[in-house]
């Protein structure tokens, strides 16, 4: 996709995070942009930023784990634009601790927003998308899914997350072969950041009624909490950055994108593994000392 002047783009999570650097950049490219998240607060006022700096935008309230409402956040695309053609399935929440304490709701809700809502915008939005290519000459269109490194790695008391982000990677390389058989004009990326100062450290700011926490959190549960709140918050790529480095990637039809790429050392190590049919390595053989640190919390 070389062109975005003028196009529209679809980008849930899109009150912050990633989400609002997307949104930044496609204005300032001159999209269209159609907002989505489940925080009605926060997106009503990103909508209201962009609209002040003159962005052609309208948000729309959107829990991606039901198909009911990504189908009505691509009628609205519709109504309001008449086209859709970049789309972002960024909406994801995070979740910490041993893999055997997570609760039924614990993986109903990870389950439900990173993979469910992933596959629901893939369904929904690719098919709309072929159907605006037939009357659009020239259309061009991409999709862009937000994994993570976890989808690459295996990290430990990360295991629920680790899964619904293999998930993600899984999905979208199987979507980009099915699009270049087909001979879609349309392509697709997957954004794998690593730490990177988010809100994804506090997703149980938003976890929904029908998915409580069950009891009080967990003592692994609340190291990987604290773990990752440093990572994230420490991190010196900004949401800015990864905004940059994406939309670059769109232009290049580039499909993996890597936040950082120092850490394929570890994909590395992963593969040979796999091909070697050796257990895995221990991912905390040249920092000993953080595998220490996070024995002592559990």
């Amino acid at each position: 996709m070389k062109n975005f002047a003028g196009k529209v783009a679809v980008i849930t999570g899109g009150a912050s995070g990633f989400g609002r650097e997307f949104a930044l950049k496609a204005h300032s490219l001159g999209m269209k942009m159609v907002l989505a998240d489940v925080q009605q607060d926060a997106l009503d006022a990103t909508v209201a930023e962009l609209r002040s700096a003159g962005a052609q935008v309208i948000g729309q309230r959107c829990d991606v784990r039901h198909s009911a409402e990504v189908q009505a956040l691509a009628d609205a695309a519709m109504r309001e634009f008449g086209a859709v053609h970049l789309v972002f399935n960024n909406a994801g929440v995070g979740f910490g601790g041993l893999l055997w304490e997570a609760t039924e709701a614990d993986w109903d809700w990870v389950m439900g927003v990173n993979v469910t809502g992933v596959a629901h915008g893939v369904r929904i939005f690719t098919r709309l998308m072929l159907e605006c290519a037939k009357r659009e000459q020239g259309y061009e269109g991409h999709i862009v899914n937000t994994a993570s490194m976890a989808g690459v790695l295996c990290p430990p008391v990360m295991g629920v997350y680790n899964v619904s982000k293999h998930a993600v990677v899984s999905l979208t390389e199987s979507l980009y072969h099915d699009l270049a058989l087909v001979q879609a004009p349309i392509s697709a990326s997957v954004l794998c950041p690593y730490f990177v100062p988010t809100g994804i450290h506090q997703s149980h700011r938003n976890r929904p009624e029908d998915a409580p926490m069950e009891g009080k959190p967990t003592a692994s549960q609340m190291a990987a909490q604290t773990m990752v709140s440093k990572a994230v918050t420490s991190g010196k790529v900004s949401a800015h950055d990864v905004a940059e480095m994406t939309f670059a990637a769109i232009a290049e039809n580039k499909f993996y994108i890597f936040t950082h790429p120092q850490a394929l050392d570890g994909v590395a190590q992963r593969a040979r593994d796999m091909v070697a049919q050796v257990n895995p390595a221990d991912p905390y053989e040249a920092t000993p000392q953080v595998r220490e640190a996070l024995r002592s919390m559990l």
